[in-house]
């Protein structure tokens, strides 16, 4: 795999892959600093708005799975829209990031993993009560025994590290 140094005011010089599954095709340089401070800015303000929309609620949850509600159905086919739209206007008017750079959207094939990947995703998240995006919102907001699935989830992560190559992509 080929790789690209990439440089920022702590390090001399990090070595990166230039090949991801999530492609990020970024060139501009950007400090550690204020992009950390970027992303914890967003992922606050997500935690607040995942509390007050009752997205992190163990009972909406398991309303959504045994059908017994809209409400998580209509937050989740908002997002939908929301992002199908985003990206129409990114590809139609050519909308660059804040750095000033096109933004790349990369096709994608179909694997059976995804299937496979998402099944389990759905009976973790129907078994738990939590998908990995509100988890801290969770846990800040006082569900202490959702370390548990935090934890798991990292678990989950790590053995998928190891056995990667041997699953269907």
């Amino acid at each position: 795999m080929a790789t690209k140094p990439i440089h920022d005011e702590f390090t001399e010089q990090v070595t990166t892959p230039d090949e991801c599954s999530a492609g990020n095709d970024q060139v501009a340089k950007e400090s550690l600093v204020g992009s950390n401070i970027k992303y914890l800015g967003m992922g606050i303000l997500f935690g607040i708005i995942a509390v007050k929309s009752e997205i992190i609620s163990w009972y909406r949850i398991q309303e959504m799975f045994r059908l017994h509600s809209f409400h998580m159905y209509g937050v989740i086919g908002t997002a939908v829209v929301v992002g199908a739209i985003s990206v129409w206007l990114i590809k139609r008017f050519k909308i660059k990031t804040l750095q000033g750079e096109t933004v790349v959207l990369h096709p994608r094939q179909f694997h059976w993993g995804n299937v496979i990947g998402g099944l389990l995703f759905g009976i973790g998240w129907g078994i738990t009560g939590a998908c990995p995006g509100p988890l801290f919102a969770q846990i800040g907001s006082g569900s202490l025994v959702v370390v548990i699935t935090l934890l798991s989830a990292i678990a989950g992560t790590y053995v998928y590290g190891i056995v990667q190559k041997k699953l269907p992509h």
